[in-house]
């Protein structure tokens, strides 16, 4: 089908992967200045490069660019003065290091150029300032033997010397998404606030902490005497799980000495980790371990900083926290959570427990900062709509000046519902092209998402369906059972019994989508990532309804995946021996007739690149002359296929299977894998 309309940017892949992207959102203390990350393709297409840019918050003034280095700056936050600190890794005015660690800058309020602030010579990273003292809380990587920054470098430069990569491990995990751990793990550093022209002297926190801060997250309290941050706790048989710590920084010998304020053998404490303007109390989220029959609960708490019990904040709501920001009299939280297809903000009064719907839209926020007056700020995305800041007026969001403007979009967005064999309400969002109707209807292609504690609620720059709608393709973003923004019950019903619920609510959802007179019910395609990827191989395996199918960094054994993923202990809890026996879609390898395009990166740890070779080599063993699948294979890519050229090519290969199998065109090898 072709567009009656101008292209957009979706038209061309280059076009598409060129679109400036806004992430993170920080604001200064008087409350007169927001800052966001912009990412923009370099020159060459082939490198993605994020800048800071200035927005004002009363939607007067346009955007305006602060940084202009050579390298990526990011991580922003602001000092009590007004200064903005952020991460880059560039060298020093009149350095020579042809590859600085990642340090700390800062670009002060007065104007002028930025400075450096600090470093450490593995990097620094999340850094954190306390509201009123100014504080820099950062964490970094540190050889396990090292006792200063100095100690630490020579440390590496004697490996290096030495030609050594080698890493000892002593316990689980080992490796983290798509990067190994070790052999430096972080550590928390917390220096005064950069106020001169000397580099930060850090105070090392946590000389000797393992792994356990790993993935952790923090906050300093507004005074600077202690921070707050979760750390990894070992168990037996390779299990971990997470406390709330405090760490005094204003007692004599601070320095790896900690308070537990939340530990609980059948809990783990997840970020966000928030203290609260007046410095008395921290807001985590607590959850609940699953086990082989119930799933995840995830409570946003709260407790005091000085030790105390942690409180539910909203005891009686089934909605999961995702992000949490104080309002400034410390009396009530505003906070993200996913919610039937969308991600509003809401605000929790801790008094009452009373939570209140700030934002009615179809859009997903993200990074809400508030303001000295209460002004609440964010990202909003939405299906069909990227990130953008916005202002909370009492009426409605009102956006302000971005960076970017909002890209035109090939089609239109609306939404199907089903009803569940067991009754449940199902819904989904469905991309329609431009021109589809009821004379030229469009080939559909079913997008299932990951997680699979997920939704389809937001806009993805990765997965992004208006790429398909652009070359004629209806989309399908179903949230099956299992996935977030429905209640605890909902993710119940999938919960363990990946190949059931899940797969009949995908399949009543696209028999909705097919009856629609837009939709072309002969020319039908299912794709997904990760558990979608697992769910397009359960897909295959089980029906031949579809012309073809897409299946990326997905799981097809799981007995094999449970134990070569990078988090082993977490899915051995749901994926029991029966489960993987009962559910595991490399059983119906027999079965599969559907042409199949099986996709991977080699450095994807969460999937490891294992469950991809078997795949491609249980295909391969039942083809005996005709093989109709293929195999697009990435060995320095990792879940997600980042590189802006792998992204182009990996539309350019997905819309060149899909358009052979459901359109019967020719099959056109994109040029560079040629």
């Amino acid at each position: 089908m072709t567009s009656s309309v101008s292209p957009t940017p979706f038209h061309d892949l280059a076009a598409f992967t060129a679109l400036p992207r806004c992430s993170g959102l920080v604001l200064s203390p008087d409350g007169s200045v927001l800052v966001v990350g912009v990412t923009t393709l370099d020159t060459e297409g082939t490198r993605h490069h994020t800048a800071l840019w200035e927005v004002d918050p009363e939607g007067a003034r346009p955007a305006r660019r602060l940084t202009r280095g050579e390298s990526d700056e990011h991580d922003a936050a602001f000092t009590p003065d007004g200064d903005l600190l952020f991460l880059a890794s560039r060298s020093a005015p009149g350095g020579t290091d042809d590859d600085p660690p990642t340090a700390l800058w800062c670009l002060p309020a007065r104007g002028g150029e930025a400075r450096p602030a600090g470093t450490r010579p593995g990097g620094l990273s999340g850094p954190v300032v306390a509201r009123r003292a100014g504080t820099v809380v950062c964490s970094s990587a540190t050889l396990p033997g090292a006792r200063t920054g100095d100690d630490d470098a020579a440390r590496r430069a004697a490996r290096s010397t030495a030609k050594v990569t080698a890493i000892l491990h002593e316990g689980g995990p080992v490796r983290y998404w798509d990067h190994d751990l070790g052999p430096d793990r972080p550590r928390l550093l917390a220096g005064a606030p950069p106020d001169t022209d000397e580099p930060v002297t850090w105070t090392d926190l946590t000389p000797d902490p393992g792994g356990a801060l790993e993935q952790a997250a923090y906050d300093v309290t507004p005074d600077g005497s202690t921070v707050v941050t979760t750390w990894r706790i070992d168990e037996p048989f390779g299990g971990t799980r997470r406390a709330l710590v405090a760490l005094d920084l204003s007692a004599p010998g601070a320095a790896g000495t900690r308070r537990v304020l939340l530990d609980d053998p059948d809990h783990t404490v997840d970020g966000p980790v928030a203290v609260s303007p007046d410095g008395r109390w921290v807001a985590c989220v607590r959850t609940r371990r699953t086990s082989a029959t119930e799933p995840p609960d995830m409570r946003c708490v709260v407790l005091p900083v000085s030790g105390g019990d942690a409180r539910d904040v909203a005891p009686g709501w089934d909605r999961w926290v995702t992000a949490v920001a104080w309002t400034p009299d410390s009396a009530a939280l505003v906070v993200t959570a996913d919610d039937t297809g969308r991600a509003p903000l809401f605000r929790v009064d801790l008094a009452t427990g009373a939570v209140t719907r700030l934002t009615d839209d179809d859009g997903a926020y993200s990074d809400p900062v508030v303001g000295p007056d209460g002004t609440v700020y964010a990202l909003r995305a939405a299906i069909d709509a990227p990130p953008a800041p916005v202002r909370l007026d009492p009426e409605c969001p009102v956006p302000l000046p971005a960076p970017a403007a909002a890209p035109v979009l090939p089609g239109m967005l609306t939404e199907v519902t089903a009803t569940a064999a067991d009754g449940t309400p199902l819904r989904a969002w469905l991309v329609l092209p431009d021109g589809a109707s009821a004379t030229t209807p469009a080939p559909l292609l079913l997008w299932i998402h990951g997680g699979p504690l997920s939704s389809w609620n937001g806009w993805h720059w990765r997965w992004n369906p208006w790429v398909m709608a652009a070359h004629g393709y209806a989309v399908l973003l179903p949230d099956p059972a299992l996935s977030t923004g429905y209640g605890r019950a909902f993710v119940r019903r999938g919960w363990g019994r990946w190949g059931a619920e899940p797969y009949t609510d995908v399949l009543a959802l696209t028999d909705a989508a097919e009856r629609l007179p837009e939709i072309d019910g002969g020319r039908t395609a299912a794709m997904g990532g990760s558990f979608g990827g697992y769910l397009a191989n359960w897909v295959a395996g089980h029906t031949d309804r579809f012309a073809a199918v897409v299946t990326h960094a997905s799981l097809w054994a799981l007995d094999q995946f449970v134990a070569t993923t990078d988090t082993p202990d977490y899915w051995r809890r749901e994926l029991t021996p029966q489960v993987r026996a009962e559910y595991s879609p490399h059983r119906f390898a027999d079965a599969i007739s559907t042409p199949m395009l099986v996709i991977h990166g080699d450095r994807d740890h969460r999937v490891p690149v294992g469950e991809a070779l078997r795949l491609w080599s249980d295909l391969l063993s039942r083809c005996p002359v005709r093989v109709p699948h293929k195999f697009l294979y990435f060995p320095d890519e990792n879940h997600w296929v980042l590189h802006p050229s792998h992204a182009r090519l990996w539309y350019a290969t997905v819309l060149a299977f899909l358009d052979h199998h459901v359109r019967g065109a020719d099959w056109v090898v994109p040029d560079l894998l040629r």
